[in-house]
């Protein structure tokens, strides 16, 4: 039997959650089954649980490849920017409702709660890392509640739709500049 490649395993654990990002956002977690999976991804069972032991690995997997293009200094311009590309991934690849049902899963699955309570975490340090008072409580407070407002926003772009970010890109930097 012929060797299968690296890249040939990776283009098929992409396919995998490429199909459970699209499935899930669409249906949350609750309603979509393996079986559901192997029609979004068109694979087999056998296949698919090669990759994933669970569908619980494939939620952690998709939390795991999520990246924001988080801003390398906070402007008014960076933010808006920021929060703009969340409004694009929102409307073109349903982001927005995955978030939604990804905090919804964490809210029931500690181990999914320890992964998203970490990239949070990651998120406030990155944030921290940008302000000038880096080491200051305020500091800390300000990087909670710039973590909070971008999830508040994309909870918002989740219910009610296309919203334009101007209005939560001037709150941040007015909690950046307090």
């Amino acid at each position: 039997m012929p060797k299968v490649s690296q890249s040939h395993l990776e283009a098929r654990r992409r396919q995998i959650i490429d199909a459970a990002r699209a499935r899930f956002a669409a249906h949350g977690f609750a309603r979509t089954s393996m079986t559901d999976l192997v029609e979004a991804s068109g694979l087999s069972i056998g296949a698919i649980y090669r990759y994933f032991k669970s569908k619980d690995e494939i939620v952690a997997a998709i939390c795991e490849q999520s990246s924001q293009a988080f801003p390398a200094e906070l402007t008014a311009e960076t933010i808006h920017d920021f929060l703009q590309h969340i409004r694009i991934l929102a409307r073109e690849e349903d982001h927005a409702r995955l978030v939604a049902q990804i905090y919804a899963e964490a809210a029931v699955t500690p181990s999914l709660a320890a992964l998203v309570s970490r990239q949070l975490d990651e998120m406030r340090q990155a944030v921290v890392a940008l302000l000038p008072d880096r080491g200051s409580a305020r500091a800390a407070r300000v990087a909670e509640a710039f973590v909070a407002l971008c999830h508040g926003y994309t909870q918002q772009l989740a219910v009610r739709g296309d919203l334009e970010p101007g209005p939560y890109a001037a709150s941040l930097v007015a909690i950046i500049e307090s």
